[in-house]
């Protein structure tokens, strides 16, 4: 048990670990923590696509791919092109006393070998992921994300990745939220006639 629980205190770690990109795309910010969490979102849904699959292991290496940069940290594609990071290290360091040490590591190595159709969907996810947060730093006014997204989309593996990277690309990021329902946005209220209640 005391391994267990100094695992979920390192996987605590990423909620600290910024995702080190934002700061050449110039705007934006997030932890890996965060990153991860809506990549296995993003990875349900890819899962629930595509039926052929299982969701469980998509859902479950997008949880995980980015535990090893607790130890790391995260680095962007700038880093790597002068940084080398032994994260096969890192995974064995990591799971050493866990009791399924076994399963974690060949959740990851599933994940970073994209031999199977689920780590090719949890690999797009990622990526979508990125997209997402690209999106949303373009419609902020960030010009420099619409150079980063064709980059990010040649990385897609799979036909249903690269379609919702492309629904993502043309959906403005406020859409769900922000509706054409004027008397609301006026009065707060659902009213007919349009009073904004002033005098």
């Amino acid at each position: 048990m005391n391994a267990i629980a100094n695992f979920l205190f390192e996987v605590g770690m990423l909620q600290k670990t910024p995702r080190s990109g934002f700061q050449f795309l110039g705007s934006g910010a997030q932890s890996v923590a965060e990153h991860s969490h809506r990549s296995a979102v993003i990875g349900y849904c890819l899962a629930q696509m595509d039926k052929s699959v299982d969701g469980a292991r998509v859902v479950l290496m997008c949880l995980l791919h980015d535990v090893p940069e607790a130890r790391t940290g995260d680095l962007n594609y700038v880093n790597k092109k002068y940084a080398e990071v032994d994260e096969a290290r890192a995974i064995a360091d990591g799971s050493a006393e866990l009791p399924f040490a076994a399963h974690y590591r060949a959740a990851l190595a599933e994940f970073g070998g994209k031999d199977t159709p689920e780590a090719r969907l949890a690999h797009d996810a990622d990526q979508l992921e990125m997209i997402l947060a690209l999106k949303e730093q373009k419609d902020r006014g960030n010009r420099y994300a619409e150079r980063w997204y064709p980059y990010s989309f040649k990385r897609l593996c799979t036909a249903a990745g690269q379609r919702l990277a492309e629904v993502i690309w043309t959906t403005d990021s406020s859409a769900w939220w922000f509706d054409d329902d004027g008397d609301w946005w006026v009065n707060g209220t659902r009213q007919q006639g349009g009073s904004n209640d002033c005098s």
